[in-house]
């Protein structure tokens, strides 16, 4: 409504003046929103060793304490027909080459039929009294769906693949990329073979930066 003569109201201009703050407020919100967004997508873990993960008791863990190093990243179980020859090569591998440039880091997973029933710590004594296992057992994880580890989720990433089975094997380099893969079938020998020598390029590499 307006006055006589053409001029608006105080309650129109009221409302206007309103209506100029409230819009300034929303831009004010949405750019605030996108720096976030922003912000966040820089944050990223842009590497395996740039995450955190649980033990086998709930403690948190920093995948940074293994940078530098090699990583043979595998999704394990305790009831699969594979656990007993796994556990043990896997067990020779780390005591072979660890754990100064070199360890296996083992995740339980209960997604493959059951084959992996008890709880983390569970998990961890049947590994450590029935096969010697020295290397860190890690928190039961998922590995596929929504609610599948981010850890585990970069490695899947890395190289499109979700495992269809207990035991396959990521190798992670010093720098937290994954360079190769291994299905459960394939011969620990061929793993070994790869494994040795990014060891040794970690150990030439370290030696040269003195």
């Amino acid at each position: 409504m307006e006055a006589l003569g053409g001029y608006p109201t105080k309650s129109s201009a009221s409302r206007a003046k309103l209506l100029k703050i409230l819009l300034s407020v929303a831009l004010c919100m949405g750019s605030l929103y996108l720096i976030q967004i922003k912000v966040s997508k820089s944050r990223k873990p842009k590497d395996f060793y740039s995450y955190e993960v649980k033990d086998a008791r709930g403690k948190t863990v920093s995948l940074g304490k293994y940078r530098g190093k090699a990583s043979l990243v595998v999704n394990v179980a305790s009831g699969s027909e594979l656990t007993e020859l796994n556990y043990r090569s896997l067990q020779e591998l780390h005591r072979e080459l660890g754990t100064s440039h070199f360890n296996v880091l083992a995740f339980p997973c209960s997604q493959y039929g059951d084959t992996e029933s008890g709880t983390s710590r569970e998990i961890e004594a049947f590994a450590r009294s029935n096969y010697g296992v020295t290397f860190p057992i890690f928190s039961k994880i998922k590995i596929m769906g929504s609610e599948a580890e981010p850890a585990f989720k970069f490695i899947t990433d890395s190289i499109q693949r979700i495992p269809k089975w207990n035991f396959w094997k990521f190798l992670v380099n010093s720098e937290g990329q994954v360079v190769n893969f291994w299905k459960p079938e394939e011969p620990i020998e061929e793993i070994r073979k790869e494994v040795t020598t990014l060891v040794r390029n970690i150990i030439l590499k370290k030696r040269q930066e003195l």
